[in-house]
C-alpha cells in the first residue's frame, strides 16, 4: 500500500458559505452546462467556480477560467470561506443511496495518499486521454489545491478499517449533504485512531475506481515542482480509500453508441421486446449484453452472448468492437440515452452492458491486462467541496 497519512484540510465555514448544498457539487465531469449555471446561481462560493469555471465576454483566451479559479481560492481562504483544520486530520465518508429498489452504504476515508509511478501499488483500470489531463493541469498550477479526491479502493476485507469507521461515525457529521439523484453524502473530521488504519493497510494495493485522469495530473504536477522546488505537499494526493470486499461498491456500465454506419456490426442475437427485457437480461457473469439498431424506421431490441471471459466489456471489444476499422464510438452510462441516440438517427446502432463487480475489474489489472476506454462508472461518486487539500506553504 501506499504511505498514507491525515492532511491539514481546507473546509467550508458554514457560517460564511451556508450549508453543503450551496457550495458543493458533483465532479466537474459530470456537470452538463445545465449543471453549471445553476451551480453558478446556487452561492458565489460554490465549488463549480474553481473546478468548472465560465467563460467570460472579455477572457482573451481559455487560461483566463483558470486565473479565475485561483483568485477565488486565494479570496476564500482570506477571507474566511474556507479554514483549515487545526491538524492534520482524516475524513471518514459515507454515502447512502438507493439502487436496484435496494438501500445501500459505502463507507471510506479520506486521506493524503503519496504518489508513485502506475502498476506499482497503485493500480489503474483504464487508460487516460491527453486533452482531459492538460486541462486538469493548467487548473492545478493556478488554484495548487486537490479540489476534488481520487476514488480508491482495496481488496479487503479489514476489520481494524471498519472498526475506526464505526467508531467515528457515531457521531454528527461536519458535512452532509443529499444530492440530485437522492445520495446522501456526510463526511466526519477525526485525529482519532488513524496510524491504526495506516498500519493495517501496510499491504494492499489501490485500485483506481475513479480518478485515473486527476492521478495523471498529480504525477505531471509532481514532476514540474520536484524540478523546480523537490520534494514537497505536490508528492502526495487527496484520495477517497474504500474497502472493495465491505463495502462492495457498485460498478455500473458505461454503454457504446456507435455513430455514423455501423453496417453488420451489431447483428445477431435474439430479438426482444423491448428496452425493458434488455436490461432484465443483462449479465456480466454469462456475458449477456443488449443492442438497438433502427430496421424500416423502428427500434429493434436484442440480446446476445459473448465469447470469453467476463467482465462484458472486455468480452465485447476483443470479440466485436476492436475488430471493426474506423468505428466511432461515444460513451453514455444512461442506458435510455443510448437507446435515444439510435431513435434519432444520430447513432445507428447501441451496445448495452451489465454492471461488473470490483473484483472484476482488479482480476484484469492482476493479469496484466487493461479495461478498454471508459468501461466503468463507479457510482455513486464523492461530492466535491466537502474538504480540499492544499499544496502551498499556507496551508
Amino acid at each position: 500500500m501506499p504511505t498514507i497519512r491525515p492532511f491539514v484540510g481546507l473546509l467550508y465555514d458554514q457560517a460564511v458559505a451556508g450549508p453543503p448544498g450551496a457550495f458543493t457539487a458533483p465532479p466537474y465531469d459530470t456537470i452538463s452546462p445545465i449543471d453549471q449555471d445553476r451551480y453558478h446561481r446556487a452561492s458565489p462560493y460554490n465549488i463549480v467556480r474553481l473546478i468548472l469555471g465560465k467563460d467570460e465576454p472579455s477572457d482573451h483566451d481559455s487560461s483566463n477560467t483558470y486565473t479565475r479559479s485561483g483568485r477565488y481560492l486565494q479570496a476564500w481562504r482570506a477571507e474566511g470561506v474556507l479554514r483549515p483544520t487545526a491538524r492534520p486530520a482524516m475524513y471518514p465518508y459515507r454515502m447512502q443511496f438507493h439502487l436496484g429498489g435496494v438501500e445501500r452504504t459505502i463507507r471510506g476515508f479520506m486521506a493524503e495518499v503519496e504518489l508513485e509511478p502506475w502498476g506499482g501499488s497503485i493500480l489503474p483500470h483504464e487508460r487516460t486521454m491527453p486533452g482531459p489531463v492538460e486541462d486538469r493541469l493548467k487548473l492545478l498550477r493556478e488554484v495548487r489545491t486537490n479540489l476534488s479526491p481520487v476514488y480508491g479502493v482495496f481488496a479487503g476485507p479489514y476489520a481494524d478499517v471498519a472498526s475506526f469507521l464505526d467508531s467515528v461515525m457515531g457521531d454528527i457529521p461536519v458535512q452532509e449533504v443529499t444530492d440530485t439523484a437522492g445520495t446522501r453524502h456526510s463526511m466526519w473530521v477525526t485525529t482519532e485512531g488513524t496510524a491504526g488504519v495506516t498500519a493495517a493497510l501496510g499491504s494492499e494495493t489501490l485500485l483506481i475506481a475513479d480518478g485515473h485522469h486527476r492521478y495523471a495530473v498529480a504525477l505531471a504536477y509532481q514532476r514540474e515542482m520536484r524540478a523546480r522546488f523537490g520534494p514537497g505537499p505536490w508528492d502526495a494526493m487527496m484520495m477517497l480509500i474504500v474497502d472493495g470486499s465491505l463495502e462492495d461498491p457498485p460498478v455500473l456500465p458505461i454503454h457504446r453508441v456507435v455513430l455514423g454506419e455501423s453496417g453488420t456490426v451489431a447483428q445477431g442475437g435474439r430479438r426482444v421486446r423491448d428496452m425493458a427485457e434488455v436490461l432484465a437480461s443483462l449479465n456480466d457473469d454469462r456475458l449477456v449484453y443488449g443492442t438497438v439498431e433502427l430496421e424500416e424506421g423502428e427500434p429493434v431490441h436484442r440480446v446476445a452472448r459473448l465469447d470469453g471471459s467476463p467482465p462484458a466489456v472486455c468480452a465485447l471489444h476483443e470479440t466485436i468492437l476492436d475488430r471493426v476499422d474506423s468505428i466511432q464510438l461515444r460513451f453514455v452510462p444512461d442506458a435510455a440515452a443510448a437507446e435515444q441516440a439510435v431513435r434519432s438517427g444520430e447513432a445507428s446502432a447501441a451496445f448495452l452492458l451489465p454492471p461488473t463487480r470490483v473484483e472484476r475489474v482488479r482480476g484484469v489489472i492482476q493479469r496484466g491486462g487493461v479495461l478498454p476506454q471508459k468501461s466503468t462508472y463507479f457510482w455513486p461518486k464523492p461530492r466535491t467541496g466537502m474538504v480540499l487539500r492544499p499544496l502551498d506553504a499556507a496551508s
